[in-house]
C-alpha cells in the first residue's frame, strides 16, 4: 500500500524524466486582454463662441447746462425719473428777458411807423425831380432816409428774434429722452450760460451699449482661420450676442454686435467691440461689469473629444489613446483649441473615424502603445457639444 507521499514523488520523477528526454514544460496561460470603452470620433457642425468682459455704457448722454444767465425759480422734474425729449426741467426767471423782448418789439413798431412817412416823402421827391422842382441832393437824401429806416427795421427784427430765443432759453428742456440723475442745483441758485458744472445729466438706457475688449492676437487668429476655411461666417446668427451679468446669471435679452473698432489700444494691445442690447426693464445700468458671449463663426467639420479621454504627460502636453485596426493601442499627441462644454475641440492629432479610448484615469494610465485590447460591446456615448 502506497503512503501519502508516494503520488507527489511519482509526479516529480515523471517531470524530471520528461525534461531529461528533451521534452519542454507546457507554456504558462496567456494574460487576459484588457477591455476598454471607446468613442468613435465624428465631425460635427459647431458654432464657436468666445467670452469677453466689458462694461455697459448709455446709448446717449446729455449734460444739461443753462444757455442764459439767471436765477433758478423751480426744478420741474423728479430726480432719478424718466424724462421725455422737450420736457421742461428748470425754469429760470424770465422777467429780465421778457423786458428785453418788449423793448425790441417797441423799437420795431416805432421804426415801422416812421417808415410810412419817410417812404411817402421819398416818392414825392422822385416825382418832383422829374419836373426839376427839387434838386438831386434832396432826392438823394429822401432815398437814403428810406433805406436807413429799412435797415433799422431789419435790426429791430433781429433783436426781437434774439430776445425771443433768450426768453425761450429760460425754460431749460431735455434734449433727449432717458433717465435723469440728481440735480446739481436747487431752487434759487444763480446760474450762468454754458457754465462748467452741469445742472443734471440724462442717460438713454434703452437700448444700451456694451463695450468689451478683444486682444489683437485673438483677432489675428480668427482671421487666419477664416482664410484657411476652418471657420465660416454664415448666417445672421453670428451677429447675435448673449450676456452674463456680474452675479453669473444670464441676461434675458439677446443683443447684436454693432462694430469692431479700427484702433488698437497701445497699452493693452486690444480692440473694442460694441454691442447693443435692449433694456426695457432697466436691469443694465451704466458702467456695470458684464461678460459677453460672442459667436465667432461656424466650423462645419469640428472634431470634439470627451475630456475624460485626454491625459497629459510630464511636460503638460495633451495626448490620447486610440484603438487601431489590429485592436492595439496607439498614442496620439493632441493640439487642443478650446473647451466646449465637457469636451475638447481638437485642432490636430486625431481624425474622423478614430476610436478613442475613454476610461477612468487609472485605466488609461495602465495602457501602453501596442497593448492589445478588446472593445466593449456597448460604445461610449459622449454628451452633445455645447453651442
Amino acid at each position: 500500500m502506497l503512503d501519502k507521499y508516494s503520488a507527489p514523488v511519482a509526479a516529480l520523477v515523471f517531470t524530471v524524466l520528461l525534461t531529461a528526454c528533451g521534452k519542454e514544460a507546457p507554456p504558462p496561460p496567456k494574460a487576459s486582454v484588457l477591455p476598454v470603452s471607446v468613442v468613435t470620433i465624428e465631425p460635427q457642425k459647431l458654432t464657436l463662441s468666445t467670452q469677453l468682459t466689458g462694461r455697459t455704457a448709455p446709448l446717449r448722454i446729455a449734460e444739461i447746462r443753462p444757455q442764459v444767465n439767471g436765477l433758478i425759480q423751480r426744478r420741474l422734474f423728479t430726480e432719478g425719473s424718466d424724462v421725455k425729449a422737450g420736457q421742461v426741467l428748470y425754469q429760470i426767471d424770465p422777467a429780465p428777458f421778457q423786458a428785453v423782448l418788449d423793448t425790441a418789439l417797441a423799437g420795431l413798431a416805432r421804426a415801422e411807423a416812421s417808415r410810412h412817412s419817410i417812404r411817402s416823402r421819398a416818392e414825392r421827391a422822385k416825382a418832383l425831380l422829374a419836373e426839376r422842382a427839387v434838386s438831386q441832393q434832396d432826392y438823394d437824401d429822401a432815398d437814403a432816409a428810406i433805406k436807413q429806416v429799412d435797415a433799422e427795421i431789419a435790426s429791430w427784427k433781429a433783436q426781437v428774434q434774439t430776445a425771443r430765443i433768450n426768453l425761450g432759453y429760460t425754460q431749460v428742456t431735455a434734449p433727449i429722452s432717458g433717465r435723469i440723475g440728481k440735480s446739481g442745483v436747487t431752487d434759487g441758485a444763480l446760474v450762468t450760460a454754458f457754465q462748467p458744472m452741469a445742472l443734471a445729466t440724462i442717460q438713454q438706457l434703452d437700448p444700451i451699449y456694451v463695450d468689451v475688449t478683444q486682444s489683437t492676437s485673438d483677432l489675428l487668429r480668427l482671421r487666419r482661420r477664416f482664410e484657411t476655411g476652418d471657420l465660416q461666417a454664415k448666417g445672421t446668427d453670428l451677429n447675435k450676442v448673449n450676456l452674463i451679468l456680474e452675479d453669473g446669471s444670464p441676461y434675458g435679452q439677446e443683443g447684436a454686435l454693432q462694430f469692431r473698432d479700427v484702433s488698437v489700444e497701445p497699452s493693452t494691445g486690444s480692440v473694442t467691440l460694441r454691442m447693443v442690447f435692449p433694456n426695457p426693464h432697466g436691469i443694465l445700468l451704466p458702467e456695470m461689469f458684464v461678460r459677453a458671449l460672442i459667436r465667432e463663426g461656424t466650423n462645419e467639420q469640428a472634431l470634439c473629444v470627451p475630456q475624460q479621454g485626454v491625459l497629459r504627460n510630464a511636460k503638460g502636453d495633451p495626448y490620447a489613446f486610440v484603438v487601431n485596426a489590429e485592436n492595439k493601442v496607439e498614442m496620439r499627441m493632441l493640439t487642443l483649441e478650446r473647451e466646449v462644454g465637457d469636451q475638447w475641440l481638437v485642432a490636430n492629432g486625431i481624425k474622423a473615424g478614430d476610436k478613442m479610448i475613454v476610461e477612468g484615469v487609472q485605466t488609461l494610465q495602465m495602457l501602453r502603445p501596442g497593448t492589445p485590447v478588446t472593445v466593449n460591446a456597448t460604445p461610449f456615448t459622449p454628451a452633445p457639444a455645447a453651442k
